[in-house]
């Protein structure tokens, strides 16, 4: 796989391929100076390093070499399996950090100022840090709250298998978006759906954003199908509809597009691009990885509590902080020894380092001081 050659990378930021890395060649996306205090990001779904484009200077600007690379199952990563009968132990959440741990060992990096990870990638980077703190010695979250590692004997029982039944049973039958990113049509529903992979991340994009006017976020009171109704469908989807088929009702007008300016045209050509190559399969097996039990060997750590400063950004707009009732206060007070803060950026939905990277930054800056 050749390294990312696109007009929106903006220069200054290096793209190369990476051998060797548990079994994968990775892409990764560097600034900086090899040699100073390093800063690894990871991105969630569905992402690709490419998210961090509009913070990764700005923090290398602060004497830091920052490394960000596409995650087993994404971008221009390969070595993965995306068959979805693959075997899910390559994606399971310890085997996801020995990822990390051996691109630092290719890079010659014996520890990093801070991991920092947003969606899918925060959980990721929270067990960086759980599992090797000597390693990770501070940790960022963004977007996605960590309440801590599964209890003892409840790494199977996935909290959307558990709601299913009762949210199909709502007036307005229900599904929530992990047991649907499950199911073998959901890489197939993504690929081919009918308006285009441009047209889907663009309504995907602004569904989740600042931008859309139903973003009015609120803590939910438990975890129940009645409360879980209240998030909007991109999480919690009408029964019998498709992902793409969700997000397009909230499709915004050429106006709105054109007026985007955290998210241009040529930006999310770049998703398109590169996940019409490699598929959402990847992405979607970290999902599946709750159902199976793939991640029991994480109950080693039940009880156990982040070491590191931790913080937590996201957006102010964003589902994404209140998705889990209780999670938030939980990663706060519970899943964290060292609690440096909570950053909730005004008028930011989930993508809060694409749509809001100064605010970010920002917060970031006070953090890694």
């Amino acid at each position: 796989m050749d390294p990312l050659r696109h007009p929106s990378l903006p220069e200054g930021i290096r793209s190369r391929m990476v051998e060797g890395i548990n079994g994968l060649a990775m892409h990764v996306l560097e600034a900086g100076e090899a040699g100073r205090p390093a800063l690894l990001l990871l991105h969630g779904f569905p992402e690709l390093a490419y998210s961090w484009r509009k913070v990764m200077l700005p923090l290398a600007e602060m004497g830091f070499h920052v490394v960000a690379p596409d995650q087993r199952g994404y971008g221009r990563t390969t070595g993965w399996d995306d068959a979805y009968d693959a075997d899910l132990r390559p994606f399971a959440m310890l085997n996801l950090v020995r990822d990390q741990l051996a691109l630092l060992r290719a890079l010659g990096i014996a520890a990093v100022h801070a991991v920092i990870g947003h969606d899918f990638g925060s959980p990721v980077a929270a067990h960086c840090a759980l599992v090797r703190p000597d390693v990770f010695r501070r940790v960022a979250l963004m977007s996605a709250p960590f309440p801590g590692p599964p209890g003892l004997g409840t790494s199977m029982s996935a909290p959307a298998r558990d709601i299913a039944a009762d949210l199909a049973a709502l007036p307005r039958p229900r599904k929530h978006y992990h047991w649907y990113y499950a199911t073998r049509q959901a890489n197939a529903d993504l690929m081919t759906c009918p308006e285009g992979l441009h047209a889907f991340f663009r309504a995907y994009y602004h569904h989740k954003s600042g931008d859309w006017p139903g973003n009015d976020v609120h803590p939910l009171q438990g975890w129940t199908a009645e409360e879980l109704a209240k998030l909007p469908t991109y999480y919690v989807m009408d029964l019998h509809e498709t992902m793409p088929q969700t997000v397009a009702h909230e499709m915004p007008s050429p106006e709105q597009i054109a007026a985007c300016a955290w998210m241009t045209e040529a930006e999310m050509a770049v998703y398109a691009q590169e996940y019409g190559r490699s598929g959402f399969q990847g992405g979607l097996n970290g999902y599946r990885t709750r159902f199976t039990g793939t991640n029991m060997e994480m109950e080693a750590f039940a009880g156990a509590r982040i070491a590191v400063p931790a913080c937590f950004i996201g957006g102010a707009r964003d589902w994404g902080v209140q998705q889990v009732p209780g999670a938030l206060r939980k990663m706060e007070t519970v899943a964290t020894a060292d609690w440096r803060g909570t950053h909730l950026v005004p008028g930011a939905g989930h993508w809060v380092q694409q749509e809001r990277p100064a605010e970010t930054l920002a917060a970031l800056r006070e953090f890694l001081r």
